[in-house]
């Protein structure tokens, strides 16, 4: 591998960014109080001064040791404080290499793709990413070791791999397929050197697969998709055989994508697979359990097949069971459970039902939320339905204060209501 030179993807549309190199002032400051000073910390989170710092004052003793801290805190799964430790590591790096240097590169890449998994914020995510880019496409002045030219191929499928996911996480289809691409494209030509192995680390086969297809769908490319998320499948077979935990995502992705093609059949297909799998691995009365339950629900009831219904109402009934018992009758997954139930009893025409339901959800006094103002507002459609004008305007009533109170009163559905109650009362229908 040491004769092959080292490729850096580009991409014009992020050439004129300008530089993102310095580490945010608040990512500096966010853990240690404001203060540059470097503190050690044990494993169990106090900060406590170590006997072998005491002689170590170089900056560079100071990254050596940070960069344990790090991967001692990932192996342990303490990633809040490993997260910590990556911020250290880019201002040492800095300090150490300049800000030319691939290893501040790097440094910028693990510290994006902490933003990305351990916090979960795409924009910062990205923000640290760029740096790392930019770093590299400016030009990196390295060694010819084939030691470092893994690293910087590391740091590439890091960088890339976490723009891609942020920008997934960001609703930028386009933009993320276009850095997953990328990914793709270099994890290939290490394959084809047969370096793939020793390059890739936490980054693997089956994550690249599963974003591609995420993002193909967020650009409407659905049989593409498919592919990729069928490539994700047959990793994790291989891997850890068909029961694995890791297949849920994907059987519902894999189902998502299949019903957005209207394909009904198949999407059940894979969300009973899911749904197996969860009963399984979490047992029935479990939170996961009723999550695909629900979806498994909502596929039976959007496929519209009369003889579906029993099926339909079967898992809707266990999964609202389910969330009541784990969550209790107030929790915000029950009550939009229960008004998605509400919603298909009224489609098929079992009304009376869907009303008794929801009585019984919402109370006698109900919270200040969303879902309470819609479960309010179909309680009172019904009764209008049925010709039940002044109950129905009560509830309505009642649906228009709590709407009015979480949107405001120039709110669509605030105004939708107060139309709907104004035209009741000038018609004399409401009793008011």
């Amino acid at each position: 591998m040491s004769s092959v030179p080292i490729r850096i993807p580009t991409d014009s549309a992020y050439e004129d960014l300008g530089s993102l190199c310095t580490t945010p002032k608040s990512d500096l400051q966010e853990d240690d109080g404001g203060t540059s000073e470097y503190t050690e910390r044990s494993c169990d989170g106090a900060e406590t001064p170590f006997p072998e710092l005491k002689t170590r004052t170089l900056p560079v003793d100071k990254l050596s040791w940070t960069q344990t801290m790090a991967e001692r805190y990932i192996n342990d799964n303490e990633l809040l404080k490993a997260h910590k430790e990556l911020i250290r590591c880019v201002a040492l790096n800095r300090i150490i290499h300049g800000d030319e240097h691939w290893r501040l590169a790097k440094a910028f890449a693990e510290l994006g793709y902490s933003y990305l998994t351990v916090r979960g914020l795409p924009v910062q995510a990205r923000q640290h990413a760029e740096s790392a880019k930019n770093i590299l496409l400016r030009g990196v002045d390295m060694s010819k070791s084939v030691e470092e030219k893994r690293e910087v191929l590391g740091a590439l499928v890091t960088i890339y791999y976490t723009l891609g996911v942020s920008h997934l996480m960001l609703n930028n289809g386009r933009e993320s397929y276009l850095s997953l691409q990328k990914v793709e494209k270099i994890v290939e030509e290490l394959d084809e050197l047969q370096e793939k192995t020793s390059v890739l680390g936490k980054i693997s086969d089956k994550d690249i697969a599963l974003a591609l297809g995420r993002a193909c769908v967020m650009q409407d490319k659905l049989s593409l998709a498919m592919n990729f998320f069928e490539q994700a499948m047959k990793i994790v077979i291989s891997s850890e055989g068909d029961s694995s935990a890791e297949l849920i995502s994907i059987y519902r992705d894999m189902a998502r994508t299949e019903q957005m093609k209207r394909r009904h059949e198949p999407a059940i297909h894979y969300l009973l697979q899911a749904h197996s799998i969860c009963q399984a691995v979490y047992k029935k009365l479990s939170d996961e359990a009723a999550q695909t339950g629900l979806l498994l629900a909502n596929a039976y009831a959007a496929a519209g097949h009369t003889h579906y219904s029993e099926n339909a109402h079967k898992y809707f009934t266990e999964s609202l069971g389910v969330f009541r018992a784990l969550r209790g009758p107030d929790d915000p997954q029950t009550l939009s459970t229960c008004v998605e139930f509400s919603k298909w009893l009224i489609q098929i025409g079992n009304t009376q039902e869907a009303y008794k339901m929801l009585k019984d959800a919402v109370g006698s006094d109900a919270e200040y939320s969303e879902v309470a103002a819609e479960m309010l507002s179909i309680m009172g459609s019904i009764h209008l339905a049925d010709g039940k004008i002044k109950k129905g305007y009560r509830l309505l009533k009642k649906c228009l204060e709590i709407q009015t109170a979480v949107y405001g009163s120039q709110h669509r559905k605030s105004r939708e209501t107060q139309n709907l109650l104004t035209a009741l009362h000038k018609s004399g229908a409401s009793g008011e």
